[in-house]
């Protein structure tokens, strides 16, 4: 496949499961993907040979089946994550009634890093789909990189998803209790500058805690938080950017 990565994006992909598309780009080191799967349909068992993954899921519940063995399955609903390693078959359904809707990590970014196992839709020997399957769309919302002191915030049903940089540990545990962390950019080290956690890892916010007591952060470090608030949102399984 002649297409560079980066040409998927502000596009729409249409899968026959369904949709997704880039979300959020940081260059070639990581891409977070918005992933709309419809009742009863299911993902290709693949697999990426060379990069990480990881989902959040927002709305619906995933059936994810974890190998090549179909029995090993287990069930994720909203504000539960998983990351997955590179070369580990893995598949998600959506068991839930309405669309199962999750944002995917990738470290790194590349599109074609893409290796099909079983498919219900005939594209076992396919690449990832050609710019053909996709369209634009102006009126899907991007995530935003952060400036220092101009963190972003987003609303998706009762999750609230806060992505800001942060330069030490002072504001970063604030109001935080029971949220996800994932790394968008930038490094925890310890004190001989060797990464203990980076960007494309999803842990508890707790977790990030717990290391700060022995670890520092490398220059700044970019988070995306997802929290549950109690806010009424109208426009059911649709992002919005409150500031």
């Amino acid at each position: 496949m002649k297409n560079k990565t980066d040409a998927y994006d502000k596009k729409i992909v249409k899968k026959p499961w369904g949709f997704e598309y880039t979300i959020f780009r940081n260059l070639t080191k990581l891409a977070i993907t918005y992933v709309n799967i419809l009742p009863k349909k299911q993902t290709s068992l693949h697999c990426h040979p060379s990069k990480k993954t990881g989902f959040i899921i927002l709305s619906g519940k995933a059936k994810v089946q974890i190998g090549i063995d179909k029995t090993n399955t287990k069930i994720y609903e909203p504000s539960s994550f998983l990351v997955i390693r590179s070369g580990l078959f893995h598949s998600l359904r959506c068991i839930s009634r309405e669309p199962l809707i999750a944002l995917e990590f990738e470290t790194p970014a590349d599109k074609r890093d893409l290796v099909r196992f079983k498919d219900l839709y005939g594209r076992q020997s396919k690449p990832y789909e050609n710019l053909n399957k996709t369209q634009i769309n102006n009126s899907i919302v991007f995530f935003k990189k952060p400036k220092k002191n101009k963190p972003y915030r987003y609303l998706f049903n009762n999750l609230e998803i806060l992505i800001e940089n942060y330069k030490d540990y002072k504001k970063m545990f604030k109001n935080s209790n029971n949220s996800i962390s994932a790394i968008i950019d930038g490094k925890i080290i310890n004190n001989k500058g060797k990464q203990v956690i980076g960007f494309g890892e999803i842990v508890r916010t707790q977790t990030l805690r717990k290391l700060s007591d022995k670890f520092k952060i490398h220059k700044n470090i970019i988070l995306m938080k997802i929290t549950k608030k109690n806010i009424v949102n109208r426009r059911k399984n649709t992002l919005i950017q409150i500031n």
